[in-house]
């Protein structure tokens, strides 16, 4: 039985740990670098009450009609019948609203849509695997990571962004294309933060509006009364604020400590929202890929790095930053895929 190894535990590791499964008889393991599972799809819950939660990355799914919409159509079928997607009912002042784009939120949180696909392939992920070098050796790839012992595999999957990919050390420096390598630096990303606000159970905050974009600010692009959002109840838990930096202040502040950019965006909070009652717990987060603005153009949501035995990327970059692309990006790799298994 083929041993395959996903590199990354975002929406597209969670895709591709879930479809191998489906498809294929093969051994699956997925190292994450972090220390727990969603990437950019990440709910960050209150160290005061775990069960207050806020999206820090995705805030809900657009699904748009495209090319590839009714290849994609049993997926959002699957999360609906199973109440991890539901429609978004909530306001949300400055959304751009188009006829046939339909939007949907998590009930329990942007990270349950990964923690859905996870569970469908009853794969445990392994955190705190930090892939540093990958070495061809005896036809299999000898995978090096920050901490532990390094381990083989017949395939691999890279899903992280690609600045990490192109940083990786070993035999894949030399394996990727110099036609490759100019596609893959020729993607970028921006860079923002999110801070989360959580609440003690009682407080109200009263706006009329769940979310809102804030196209003016300098600082602040989005603000969301985060269960509001979801329409879930917060009587027990507590209400949650979400606030999204602005492109231009994460690229300005990119170098500076967490800790000085928390307190320039709540300073920010308090002249927007002067009646925010003090939050009884934060925390803060740099993306520092936080959405793709130029993805391979072209390109068919993965990239093949080598063949025999193989290794393939895919992800953020390959395609773009949302549900669909993704999506698209795990289906391709199945694709590519099928001619090995």
């Amino acid at each position: 039985m083929a041993r395959v190894l996903v590199v990354g535990a975002g929406l597209t590791g969670g895709l591709c740990a879930a479809l191998l499964k489906q498809k294929y008889s093969v051994s699956v393991t997925v190292w994450e670098q972090a220390r727990g599972l969603g990437g950019r799809m990440n709910t960050s819950c209150s160290t005061h009450n775990p069960q207050c939660t806020a999206d820090l990355g995705a805030q809900y799914i657009t699904c748009t009609p495209s090319s590839y919409a009714q290849r994609h159509e049993s997926f959002y079928e699957e999360l609906l019948a199973q109440g991890v997607l539901k429609p978004l009912t909530s306001p949300i002042e400055g959304l751009v609203v188009k006829e046939e784009d339909r939007h949907f939120v998590a009930p329990q949180g942007i990270s349950s849509i990964v923690r859905h696909y996870f569970k469908k392939s009853g794969v445990e992920v392994s955190f705190g695997h930090c892939v540093t070098e990958i070495y061809l050796k005896d036809d299999k790839w000898e995978v090096c990571k920050e901490v532990g012992d390094s381990e083989q595999f017949d395939i691999i999957i890279l899903t992280m962004p690609i600045p990490q990919i192109l940083q990786l050390q070993g035999d894949i420096k030399n394996l990727i294309s110099e036609s490759q390598k100019q596609q893959l630096t020729s993607v970028r990303y921006s860079c923002r933060f999110a801070l989360g606000l959580f609440y003690d159970t009682g407080t109200q905050i009263d706006v009329p509006w769940a979310a809102q974009y804030l196209p003016s600010n300098p600082c602040v692009r989005f603000l969301s009364i985060d269960n509001r959002k979801r329409d879930t109840d917060a009587a027990n838990t507590g209400p949650s604020v979400v606030v999204h930096s602005t492109v231009s202040f994460g690229k300005e502040n990119a170098e500076k400590s967490i800790e000085a950019v928390q307190e320039v965006i709540l300073q920010q909070v308090r002249s927007l929202l002067p009646g925010l009652p003090p939050p009884a717990s934060t925390t803060c987060h740099r993306w520092t890929y936080s959405q793709v603005t130029q993805a391979i153009p072209d390109c068919p949501g993965q990239m093949t790095l080598h063949h025999r035995p193989l290794l393939m990327c895919g992800g953020d970059g390959f395609t773009w930053s949302d549900f669909d692309g993704c999506l698209e990006s795990a289906l391709c790799i199945m694709e590519a895929l099928q001619p090995h298994l």
